[in-house]
């Protein structure tokens, strides 16, 4: 798609995007670079964060993306990872925390267990990844973009975990903005409606029939491209949004009006 910036907008930038190995992350951490941005990404399977690596090439900052292993949940691992980045680009001027976790259950078909896992990994993880990037943030002039989900603010059945742990994501956005803008460095979250070809919305919507139903819901009619939600995040990590700090930017095709829920 026609993008409304300029090549080199991130030129001379340093990001590192947690859980940029597929979908929206791995379409941002590619959108980053090709707009000039150094490029970290971070995968708890080191084979896939490899191949995004190599996917990714040398952009247009002709420094090759870096691939860094760790599980967000695991501090001690998540520091080194942080500290091997940075070592190899510089100091973080973007931190994108986007690792995620989720399977479609009742709330009565859930084990603690199964919720805890996915709270840990979409909220624990992204309060991980933000708290230890910190330190190497370059101040004042970073900025941080978590991704959040709809289910934050959109009751869904079969997504309590998700809904609860999304939730947390946004108030410990804005949270961290109000703390950290004194630093310099600015917080904000994205939250994408529903996109194609990302492994949540194969798991909400499994079938045509599922996705076609969901659509025609949409006011937009169509879910996104994650080329897309790239774009947003641009701007939200761009000098245009110098003044943006602790908005939840929501880029749904408007399903909070009307709301979507997947049968039960």
């Amino acid at each position: 798609m026609a993008s409304a910036f300029v090549p080199d907008l991130l030129a001379g930038k340093h990001a590192f995007v947690a859980g940029g190995t597929s979908g929206i992350n791995l379409g941002i951490a590619t959108r980053f670079g090709a707009a000039g941005a150094r490029v970290s990404v971070l995968g708890r399977n080191a084979d896939k964060a490899q191949a995004a690596a190599a996917a990714l090439g040398a952009g247009a900052a002709d420094a090759p993306a870096l691939a860094v292993t760790a599980d967000v949940r695991d501090p001690a691992a998540l520091s080194a990872a942080l500290a091997e980045a940075v070592g190899r680009h510089g100091p973080i001027d973007i931190l994108v925390s986007g690792a995620a976790g989720n399977f479609p259950a009742p709330a009565l078909g859930m084990s603690p267990g199964g919720f805890k896992a996915v709270v840990d990994i979409d909220l624990l993880g992204t309060f991980n990844t933000c708290r230890l990037a910190f330190e190497h943030l370059r101040r004042p002039g970073a900025c941080v973009l978590n991704i959040s989900a709809p289910q934050a603010y959109l009751p869904t059945a079969l997504q309590a975990h998700v809904c609860a742990a999304k939730a947390g994501v946004d108030m410990l956005t804005k949270t961290l903005a109000l703390e950290w803008g004194q630093h310099g460095v600015r917080v904000n979250a994205l939250s994408p409606g529903p996109v194609d070809g990302t492994e949540g919305m194969a798991r909400l919507a499994p079938n045509p029939t599922i996705k076609a139903t969901l659509e025609k819901k949409l006011p937009v009619g169509r879910f996104a491209a994650v080329a897309e939600m790239a774009e947003v995040a641009l701007f939200l990590c761009s000098p245009a949004a110098g003044y943006v700090t602790g908005s939840i930017i929501v880029a749904d095709g408007g399903m909070s009006l009307v709301g979507m829920h997947v049968g039960m």
